[in-house]
């Protein structure tokens, strides 16, 4: 018997930006052609800016709902569902490398859409398992990077490894009509992430808020930026970064995107 070696995965960060750049445009024709480059893996373990939870949690069940966790949108956005199983055997595995870490196997939650905006353009068959895992929200940066580092062997697995979320997320800032131009504190953060991401500087950016009031007004609250240090971690020493989207959205959202082994 003939006994498949996996193909070992990519990490990749995604700027997921606004829920309606899944309805279509240049994000997502990048995000749907990145897919197509990439081996088909055995499954995706995502880490999303939507999930925050009290301690570490992976989602363990076989059939994921898709979750529309927000407001005020067309409906249809609230019409889309992508039906990608679970795996359960992902959710042991992960807490298996994470231990000792406490990992609670949640059957509650499913893709939020973090997850499934992108994913729906990765991989549009919803052919390929999805588990998602939470950030622990009374955890400090440094932790999460360390979580990504311990995730790094699934890829070797077949296991893709994605965080989504947005390297600049001030909503409080953000301009819904037009196309307005980006803020320059929020051009500058940007800028000085991708430059940093190029360079392999991963204590900078897990030390991301001594950058100073840009990186401040940049990401008033950790959680959109937190899932690029855990694809950081993945990612392998010295392995370089390919950029697969970069540009400011209502004046002051990211779409910074980058995939490490591709």
């Amino acid at each position: 018997m003939t006994i498949e070696t996996p193909t070992r995965q990519p990490a990749i960060f995604f700027g997921h930006g606004n829920p309606m750049e899944t309805l279509g445009g240049r994000f997502a024709d990048a995000w749907r052609a990145l897919g197509e480059s990439l081996p088909r893996p055995k499954a995706i373990l995502m880490i999303s800016a939507h999930w925050e939870t009290e301690g570490t949690a992976v989602t363990a069940m076989a059939a994921p709902r898709t979750i529309h966790d927000f407001g005020g949108f067309p409906d249809a956005l609230q019409r889309i569902s992508y039906p990608a199983p679970g795996a359960p055997w992902l959710a042991e595995r992960v807490a298996q490398v994470l231990a000792p870490t406490p990992v609670t196997l949640n059957q509650g939650w499913g893709l939020d859409h973090g997850t499934w905006t992108v994913l729906r353009h990765l991989c549009p068959l919803a052919d390929v398992p999805v588990v998602q895992l939470s950030l622990d929200r009374t955890q400090s940066a440094e932790f999460h990077f360390e979580v990504g580092r311990s995730l790094r062997v699934l890829r070797d697995e077949g296991v893709l490894i994605a965080g989504s979320g947005d390297v600049v997320h001030n909503l409080a800032a953000a301009r819904w009509a037009g196309e307005p131009e980006p803020y320059d504190w929020a051009k500058r953060f940007n800028a000085e992430v991708r430059e940093t991401i190029r360079t392999g500087d991963r204590r900078r950016l897990i030390n991301y808020l001594a950058m100073g009031e840009d990186a401040r007004l940049s990401s008033p609250t950790p959680e959109h930026f937190l899932p690029l240090l855990y694809v950081l971690g993945a990612a392998g020493d010295g392995e370089p970064a390919g950029f697969i989207t970069d540009e400011i959205t209502m004046g002051s959202i990211s779409m910074l995107g980058c995939v490490f082994g591709a």
